[in-house]
């Protein structure tokens, strides 16, 4: 055999060593979900399966890793024995074996920290292959709360509102409305805490010549979506002007009889007090016309006399 029958030889050796071992390795396949949402404080699944065409096909390892984790360690190891997780991980199968495809990684308590791109390589006795997940975790934000300064609110002075929203995650936005549902001019601040999450608030000055009766503060995720609300009445001014009147008005129906009861009661008094005065004027006149001589026929009174007696006394004496 001569040296390029040797060359051939060994050329179709390597190739068929080759395609064999890619062969096999095609028959495994690691397919996992592109991407995955989690809720703060929930527990969160990123789905992996293992595909194969072979039957009887055993795990021989499995590996979970995050892409920024600054512990080189793995989150979920298998390798030839018990998983060996960290705390917080597990498979999503408790009683998971080596022959059980799904590899699915379970976070029992999903953080911010949490957030990021996963790994998962599987290593078969048949083949090996590895696959991508990105996890995305989501906070919902807290009912808005709202005071103002001052705290007893006026028609007639400047008043700031504050609403605050907390708890939630990615940052989210404040925004206003008055009560013809337009948007109030206002920045929204956001303060990121240690667990990760963002409070927000934002503030709402109103004068006292423009001020409306009811304005409304509602808290819009990380997406535009709205979440919750909360919503404050206030005394606006023209209102207030108008309880004013109507203060006066009630005033004036109750102040308009008790004057004409009033004046009735003075001018009876009046009356009376004329009666009494004439009547007294009257009775010493006639008791001291004895006194200057009845020459006239000037009629006396007597008590408890009528008057058609006294009449006929007068008569006689003349």
């Amino acid at each position: 055999m001569n040296m390029a029958s040797i060359g051939i030889l060994l050329i179709l050796t390597v190739y068929i060593y080759v395609s064999t071992g890619n062969a096999e390795a095609a028959f495994i396949n690691v397919e996992c979900k592109d991407e995955k949402v989690g809720q703060y404080g929930q527990q969160t699944l990123l789905e992996c399966v293992v595909k194969t065409l072979q039957n009887d096909v055993e795990i021989r390892v499995v590996t979970w890793k995050k892409k920024d984790q600054k512990d080189q360690r793995p989150l979920l190891l298998f390798n030839r024995g018990l998983p060996e997780p960290k705390p917080g991980y597990s498979f999503a199968e408790p009683s998971w074996n080596v022959r059980n495809m799904n590899v699915s990684l379970l976070i029992t308590n999903t953080a911010v920290e949490h957030q990021g791109d996963y790994t998962c390589m599987v290593i078969t006795d048949s083949g090996d292959g590895s696959s991508s997940i990105s996890l995305k975790v989501t906070a919902k934000y807290n009912k808005p709360t709202l005071r103002s300064n001052p705290e007893k609110i006026t028609p007639n002075a400047d008043v700031t509102l504050t609403c605050e929203s907390k708890g939630g995650y990615p940052k989210g936005e404040l925004r206003w409305f008055d009560e013809h549902n337009k948007t109030k001019n206002s920045q929204t601040e956001a303060k990121q805490t240690e667990n990760g999450l963002f409070n927000l608030s934002s503030n709402l000055t109103l004068e006292h010549g423009s001020m409306g009766s009811k304005y409304t503060c509602r808290v819009f995720n990380a997406s535009g979506g709205k979440e919750d609300e909360e919503v404050v009445v206030l005394p606006s001014l023209q209102r207030g002007v108008l309880d004013g009147r109507k203060e006066v008005d009630s005033a004036t129906k109750i102040a308009a009889p008790a004057f004409v009861i009033g004046s009735l009661i003075v001018g009876l008094l009046i009356v009376m007090l004329w009666y009494y005065r004439r009547r007294s004027q009257l009775a010493r006149r006639l008791s001291t016309a004895p006194l200057m001589g009845n020459h006239r026929g000037v009629p006396t009174y007597e008590p408890d006399v009528e008057e058609g007696d006294l009449q006929e006394k007068g008569d006689n004496h003349a």
